[in-house]
């Protein structure tokens, strides 16, 4: 049966894919991929020979209309982003949305994730938690923080390694140099590592170390109230 698969894949470790998500890569018709090069990487290693397409948040508006068409005529398809599950902070959401609408069968696979095994790791509260991603650039960024400064919840924030240090700057001067968080970098790969501590502690840190990789932050919430 025809339907869109929703296919996890390695964030770092490419041991970290199920066998399942492999047979699905396998058996699809085409498999949709941010970066055709990337992933070019991952299917070579598990001899995966399905043909790829590029499907990525420059040109998803325009080719979700014939995709769609694709799994309608009786096409299976595969959709992938470079790392992780897709739709998180990654191209996924149009597509899923599109299906859903034309009545497609849609099947996201368990998988790989970065901020699960972050919030896991950060020995802050995990049992209620908010799933920021990345925080506005510029507009609207300063309102998001003044709105966090009273959220209740563990927070967790993707964040890229040359802005990391401006960021928990802004979480000191919205949260307080005092509130407790954890920065967890390259998870699963070779130089993996977090940590943890207030946020005047964690920024003194990376101040003196530069931060590289991929970085998922995790910040404890208000306890004040």
């Amino acid at each position: 049966m025809s339907k869109l698969y929703l296919v996890p894949t390695p964030i770092g470790n490419l041991k970290d894919i199920t066998f399942r998500a492999i047979e699905v890569l396998r058996v699809a018709d085409l498999i949709l991929a941010e970066d055709t090069r990337t992933s070019g990487k991952l299917l070579k290693h598990y001899d995966i020979a399905t043909p790829m397409q590029s499907h990525h948040m420059h040109n998803e508006h325009k080719t979700v209309e014939g995709i769609v068409k694709r799994i309608e005529a009786g096409q299976t398809i595969a959709l992938i982003s470079d790392a992780g599950t897709p739709a998180i902070s990654d191209p996924g959401f149009l597509l899923t949305r599109a299906c859903v609408q034309a009545g497609i069968e849609v099947d996201c696979l368990p998988g790989a994730t970065a901020f699960v095994p972050a919030l896991v790791n950060s020995g802050l509260p995990n049992d209620k938690f908010v799933f920021e991603g990345f925080l506005p650039v510029k507009k609207g960024r300063q309102t998001r923080l003044q709105l966090l400064a009273q959220e209740t919840r563990t927070m967790i924030f993707y964040e890229s390694p040359h802005k990391l240090v401006k960021t928990l700057g802004h979480f000191m001067e919205y949260f307080g140099e005092d509130r407790k968080v954890s920065v967890s970098r390259e998870i699963t790969k070779l130089h993996e590592e977090t940590i943890r501590g207030t946020i005047a502690e964690v920024l003194e840190y990376y101040r003196a170390h530069p931060p590289k990789g991929e970085l998922v932050v995790v910040l404890e919430g208000n306890n004040t109230r």
